[in-house]
């Protein structure tokens, strides 16, 4: 199974966040070592990168450039289709539209699992989404 991770779940586990990182950790490592595949796009790095960018934090930014280039984190391309699908999405749950453009790849990538932190995502149904706790 493919494993597609929230933004905030990437900030959480880059920036090791003292409450949630640790849980991220451990919920990508146990997903790893069932032989699932960790997946992110390239929206990612729009996300979470302004915030180092604003800072100025020069370790933030090291930080997530190692995180995309890990071989064990596959960096999936945002085609088209994903446009009009997150258009789609956006009109139907009314999510805001980086939330929907991830679903939206999630789904067109294939991937069996949206693992998130943001409870609303939680309504979305094309593909099976996963609260951390």
């Amino acid at each position: 199974m493919t494993v597609y991770l929230d933004a905030n779940i990437v900030i959480y586990l880059v920036e090791a966040d003292p409450v949630w990182g640790a849980k991220a950790l451990t919920r990508i490592t146990t997903l790893q070592a069932a032989g699932e595949m960790i997946v992110v796009s390239d929206i990612h790095r729009l996300e979470c990168l302004v915030g180092p960018f604003i800072l100025g934090d020069v370790a933030a930014q090291v930080a997530y450039a190692a995180f995309f280039a890990d071989p064990a984190i596959r960096v999936l391309p945002v085609v088209g289709g994903a446009f009009e699908r997150a258009a789609r999405i956006r009109a139907t749950h009314h999510f805001k539209p980086l939330d929907a453009l991830h679903l939206a790849v999630a789904v067109e990538q294939g991937c069996g699992l949206f693992l998130t932190n943001d409870a609303q995502l939680g309504r979305f149904t094309d593909v099976p989404v996963e609260l951390l706790t």
